[in-house]
């Protein structure tokens, strides 16, 4: 029972404080409410004024999208200009690699034995047929000396066989004779015309061991003179592999010579632009030696078939160097024209966005706010592209800038003066938010032609108080 009766006293109290505290809530809430001038936190000012705002500057520029401002307008945006023209427009491909010289030559001694003599150094100049080295040949001129020799014996051979070969001819002519007058039996002629034939084959083994000796004799010779390496081209000595005193064989090189008159650069060229180029199209090569110089290149070949791993295909460009300036090895970039325009409408690259999945660019209307243009686009440069349809000759657009624009956005063109009406909405948003409550009303003034009045620039009077409205 007495349970019950507790229960009973703490409902009533409770009930009781709610009733009192939703009283005196209710006549706060009216007492502010006619009077329009108290604050969130304090009591109305003497004559209705308005004392100094301490709460409600965090809501005061919302009309300009900054934190609390519920999504108002944005602030304007400064930006440059520029105007779309006709002009001439090419399009390049770079691609980058390293030169090469047009001709790279090991020079390997034709035959094997230890080095005499080498006669270039690293960086020489060589000629073409020049001496570069020289392997020993005593043993091989020894053998040249021998088989000189040996054609000699076999000369003498032939001189003998072609007296024998006389003498029998002789005897079967004189055979025949006795033959014809019954005074010889034919068993002797028949002798004498077999001694006749082998003496003219005895002629023809002399000649054939003849022909077989002076081969071998040519064969000696050539060797003797493959002691001497010479150089195949012109060019330069690139490399020196060895030194006199060493041994040396066909399969290994002395030196290498590179022809730098004419330089090969080899790049890769990716499949999507393999049909801009095409032989004996030019470009102009950088390379870091020479900062801010170009060089000449033309496409001299590109290959017809592409690389199955990385799908690209091989391509050299030939470059003139006569002056010897660029060096095999050298990091190079050439820029290809691989298509042009003569007369055509170009806007800055800058100037072009991409906006709701659309490439274009922005212009400003009459009252100065940004509108979205959508273009089509046609071959750009490093710092141009072509306008094909979207816009005309004349056309202003935003560059510097463009990427910061929104739709409807407030334009102030740099170099220009700001618009007189650009304000007036921000400002009458930004008073909406002053003061909390009380700035509500102020916010909802028009002033005509969307100035402040006079003594509204920004400043309060003194004593933090707002003039009479």
């Amino acid at each position: 029972m007495r349970k019950f009766l507790v229960i009973a006293i703490v409902v009533a109290v409770g009930l009781g404080a709610a009733a009192y505290f939703g009283v005196f809530s209710s006549e706060d809430t009216a007492a502010a409410g006619p009077g329009g001038g108290q604050q969130a936190g304090g009591a109305a000012a003497p004559g209705g004024q308005r004392p100094q705002q301490q709460g409600g500057g965090a809501g005061g520029f919302g009309g300009f999208g900054m934190p609390g401002g519920g999504g108002g307008p944005r602030m304007p945006l400064t930006v440059e200009m520029a105007s779309v023209k006709r002009g001439d427009l090419a399009a390049h491909l770079t691609v980058v690699g390293n030169l090469i010289g047009l001709q790279t030559v090991e020079v390997a001694p034709k035959t094997g034995g230890r080095l005499m003599s080498v006669s270039v150094q690293l960086g020489d100049r060589v000629r073409r047929g020049q001496v570069m080295a020289k392997i020993e040949d005593r043993e091989i001129r020894e053998q040249v000396n021998q088989q000189e020799a040996s054609l000699e014996v076999s000369k003498a051979t032939i001189r003998q066989r072609e007296a024998d070969l006389k003498v029998a001819e002789l005897n079967f002519e004189r055979s025949k004779n006795l033959f014809q007058r019954q005074l010889l039996a034919k068993q002797s002629l028949d002798d004498a015309e077999s001694r006749y034939m082998a003496a003219e084959a005895q002629i023809d083994l002399s000649k054939a061991q003849l022909n077989q000796t002076d081969a071998r004799l040519q064969e000696l010779r050539i060797n003797l003179q493959n002691t001497t390496v010479t150089s195949p081209v012109d060019g330069f000595v690139g490399k020196r592999y060895v030194d006199p005193g060493a041994m040396v064989s066909q399969s290994q090189p002395v030196a290498s010579v590179v022809e730098i008159s004419r330089l090969k650069l080899i790049v890769n060229v990716v499949e999507k632009d393999l049909r801009l180029v095409d032989t004996g199209d030019t470009g102009d090569v950088e390379v870091d030696a020479y900062p801010g110089e170009t060089f000449r290149g033309r496409i001299a070949r590109v290959a017809p078939v592409l690389d199955p791993a990385t799908r690209t295909a091989s391509m050299e460009i030939e470059i003139q160097n006569s002056d010897n300036r660029l060096k095999p090895g050298m990091y190079a970039r050439v820029s290809l024209v691989v298509e042009e325009r003569k007369a055509t409408l170009v806007a800055p690259k800058s100037a072009v966005i991409d906006f709701e999945s659309k490439r274009g660019v922005w212009m400003p209307n009459d009252e100065k706010r940004a509108r979205f243009v959508p273009v089509e686009l046609g071959i750009e440069d490093a710092e141009r592209v072509e306008i094909k349809s979207g816009l005309k000759e004349g056309d202003r657009i935003v560059t510097t800038g463009a990427t910061a624009v929104r739709n409807n956005d407030v334009l102030l063109i740099a170099g220009e003066a700001a618009p007189a009406s650009g304000f007036g909405g921000a400002g009458g948003a930004a008073g909406a938010g002053r003061g909390g409550r009380g700035g509500a009303t102020d916010g909802a003034r028009k002033f005509q032609g969307g100035q402040r009045p006079p003594g509204a620039e920004g400043q309060r009077p003194p004593g933090g108080q707002r003039p009479p409205q």
